[in-house]
């Protein structure tokens, strides 16, 4: 068993919804089971008392809601939505190794990238899509450092992808 799995098998799993996961229902919004690995690693280690996500995207049962580069197949709108999910997916990464979502004391850092058309340039608006969600649902604690980066292309031609490094107790 790896370190990560080590650490998430000590810590304490909750069995009802959490005033995490209850906020994100109040934004008609479910914590979805933790999205598969694509590739060769985990969803999301712990590194002392922080959290490290991999790279999420914005998929809903397995399937993309979107594909494309923004500004040209995806509008920065959806792009935005699609940010939001990529939140959701990286909130479950978390629950999966510290159990209960309100163990989170802040969100240290969201890194989101953004496939981009060469002419578009409203990454960080987009981004705010993951941004906003994280305040919405975290408060205080979600207020947090951020990039927003544009790349020419992203796994399974996902329009973004959000990682997070959050802190926990």
């Amino acid at each position: 068993m790896s370190d990560a799995q080590n650490d998430a098998a000590e810590q304490p799993v909750t069995t009802g919804n959490s005033a995490v996961e209850s906020r994100l229902a109040e934004l008609g919004r479910a914590l979805p089971p933790v999205p598969a690995p694509v590739a060769a690693y985990v969803p999301a280690v712990i590194s002392g008392n922080q959290v490290f996500t991999s790279g999420q995207l914005p998929s809903i049962a397995g399937k993309l809601t979107a594909s494309g580069k923004v500004g040209a197949e995806v509008s920065a709108d959806e792009a935005k939505q699609c940010a939001a999910i990529c939140a959701v997916n990286a909130l479950a990464a978390v629950k999966s190794v510290i159990g209960d979502l309100d163990r989170i004391t802040r969100v240290i850092k969201v890194v989101g990238f953004v496939a981009s058309d060469p002419s578009f340039t409203g990454q960080p608006t987009v981004i705010n899509g993951a941004s906003e969600l994280l305040g919405e649902v975290l408060g205080e604690a979600g207020v947090h450092a951020r990039s927003a980066v544009g790349v020419s292309v992203l796994p399974l031609n996902a329009p973004v992808e959000v990682e997070l490094v959050v802190e926990f107790q």
